[in-house]
C-alpha cells in the first residue's frame, strides 16, 4: 500500500477545525514540527508522523467522516473459482463495476469491469472469456481499513484503486468505492 503524501497533515488538521497548536499538544510534539513538515521543510520521522495522524484521528472524532459513516454494508463478492459470465451477470443485476475475490472468508483478489474488458479486448471469442474462472482474469485485492479510517485516508487511496474494503476487527464489514465519495457532496 501507498502511504499518504505528509501534506495531508494540513488538510485533515483544517478539516478537523483545529490549529497547530492544539494538534501539537494532542500528538505531544511541538508546534514547530507541525509547521515545518506542513511547509515541507522537515521529513520527520515514522513515529512521529503516526503520533500526529493517531492525535487527528482522535481529535477528529464527530467532526470528520470515517469509513463506517459511508460504507456500502451490502458487499457483493465473488468466488475465484466463478465463471466471468457469472460475475458479469452479478455486475449488472447488483449495477456494480468491481467486487472483492473472496475464497472462504479470504480476500484474495479483485475483479472490475476493466479486468473484464480487457480480456475481451485480447481475445477473438467472448465465449470463451465468459468460461474463464474469476482468478484466472482478477487482480490484486482492494487495500482494507479499519472502520474508524479517515475519510481524508481513504480519498487518497481511492486515487490509485477503484475500491477500499472496510473491516472490523480483521472483519470484511463493508466497500467504499470513488461513487460512494460523490455521494457526499
Amino acid at each position: 500500500m501507498r502511504l499518504p503524501e505528509l501534506d495531508i497533515i494540513k488538510n485533515i488538521r483544517k478539516q478537523a477545525g483545529v490549529n497547530q497548536t492544539e494538534l501539537a499538544k494532542a500528538a505531544r510534539v511541538s508546534q514547530s514540527l507541525i509547521a515545518r513538515i506542513e511547509s515541507g521543510k522537515v521529513d520527520p520521522s515514522y513515529g512521529k508522523v503516526k503520533k500526529i495522524l493517531s492525535a487527528l484521528e482522535k481529535i477528529g472524532k464527530g467532526r470528520i467522516f470515517t469509513a463506517k459513516d459511508i460504507m456500502n454494508k451490502k458487499l457483493v463478492a465473488i468466488s475465484p473459482n466463478a465463471s466471468v459470465r457469472d460475475a458479469a451477470s452479478i455486475m449488472k443485476k447488483k449495477n456494480i463495476s468491481q467486487m472483492p475475490v473472496i475464497d472462504n472468508d479470504v480476500v484474495v483478489g479483485s475483479l472490475s469491469e476493466k479486468n473484464i474488458i480487457e480480456k475481451i479486448s485480447s481475445e477473438e471469442s467472448i465465449d470463451n472469456i465468459s468460461l474463464i474462472a474469476v482468478k484466472d482474469i482478477m487482480r490484486e485485492a482492494f487495500p482494507q481499513v479499519d472502520k474508524d479510517s479517515m475519510l481524508s485516508i481513504i480519498s487518497l487511496m481511492l486515487e490509485y484503486y477503484p475500491a477500499v474494503l472496510v473491516t472490523d476487527k480483521g472483519k470484511i464489514k463493508g466497500i467504499i468505492t470513488k461513487a460512494d465519495l460523490l455521494k457526499l457532496m
